[in-house]
């Protein structure tokens, strides 16, 4: 029996096993690491009933949809990813969204051997499969009002076009994902895993929830020597009004300086002109000579006379 050369039987340890048959790529950090078979194209996802959720009846594997980004469970572990095949981002237990762990067990493809007893209808025991540790962290997480279920993220229906050897790679799945899909997730353990991913930044206004107040308008630059400007339909304020007294009689019956004429000598030109005017009316009073009053004022004078020369 010939004995196989070291170097060869390395290069063979060394070379991947490849896999027959449409299978669930789950690439752990980087796209060359892979775990399980890929998928060819984007399977279909079909809403869980009463959850923001979608699921993959026909993968054989925990596959979801949820607020924008894929997840899958597997051996244990939790992933996502923001494209149908990978690359795939590892889920801390304690960082996997709730809607994610509140999904029951019925709608697990590949259940694990410990989901095993347990109601199909109810989300996994994750506190009693984790610990007492994880349930601290997490209390509460089966919690919720069923009444009040966010609405379902829109599907990625733009990567039906990228398939087989069209898949993308990373960078181009985030420009792919910018120009065709502008849904940013909502949820903030989502938000966390698609920056961490190489998303694209989350806007300030969808951090702050459904939160949202109206964009204060700019009224420009005021001039800090002059006040604040009252506003369109205000009424007046009380303060920038002058001071009233006596209420609307001492208004009604206070006297207006501009209805009032003006008394007193005038001004200086008006002085200046009075006698001017005066002697040219006495220069024309001499022109056309006494007036028939003052001729019977001369005559009753001379009148006078005569008599008291009588008398003497």
């Amino acid at each position: 029996m010939k004995k196989i050369p070291y170097g060869l039987m390395l290069l063979l340890l060394l070379c991947p096993v490849t896999y027959a048959g449409a299978q669930v790529s789950l690439s752990i950090g980087l796209p060359s690491v892979s775990i399980g078979i890929n998928l060819p194209l984007l399977p279909r996802l079909v809403p869980v009933p009463g959850y923001p959720v979608y699921y993959a009846p026909g993968v054989d594997a925990n596959y979801f949809f949820y607020d924008g980004m894929y997840w899958v469970y597997q051996d244990d572990s939790w992933y996502a990813s923001t494209w149908y095949n990978g690359p795939w981002g590892v889920v801390d237990s304690v960082a996997v969204p709730l809607f994610i762990l509140r999904i029951p067990v019925r709608y697990y493809q590949q259940p694990p051997d410990y989901f095993r007893g347990w109601q199909s209808n109810a989300p996994p025991r994750w506190g009693q499969h984790w610990g007492h540790g994880w349930e601290q962290q997490r209390s509460g997480w089966n919690r919720w009002n069923r009444a009040s279920v966010p609405v379902r993220a829109p599907l990625p229906a733009y990567q039906r076009q990228y398939s087989g050897q069209k898949y993308p790679g990373v960078e181009r799945q985030q420009a792919l994902r910018n120009q065709s899909y502008r849904y940013q997730p909502r949820d903030t353990a989502v938000r966390e895993h698609f920056q961490q991913q190489g998303g694209q930044r989350v806007p300030a206004a969808v951090q702050r929830g459904k939160q949202g107040e109206p964009p204060v308008r700019s009224q420009g630059p005021q001039d800090p020597h002059r006040g604040p400007q009252p506003q369109l339909g205000a009424p007046p304020d009380p303060r920038s009004q002058p001071p009233q007294r006596g209420g609307e009689n001492a208004l009604r019956s206070a006297p207006s300086h501009m209805d009032q004429p003006q008394r007193g000598p005038g001004s200086p030109e008006q002085r200046q002109q009075a006698p001017r005017a005066q002697q040219g009316q006495e220069q024309r009073q001499q022109e056309r000579g006494p007036s028939p009053e003052s001729n019977r004022g001369n005559d009753q004078g001379r009148d006078r006379d005569d008599e008291r020369g009588r008398g003497r």
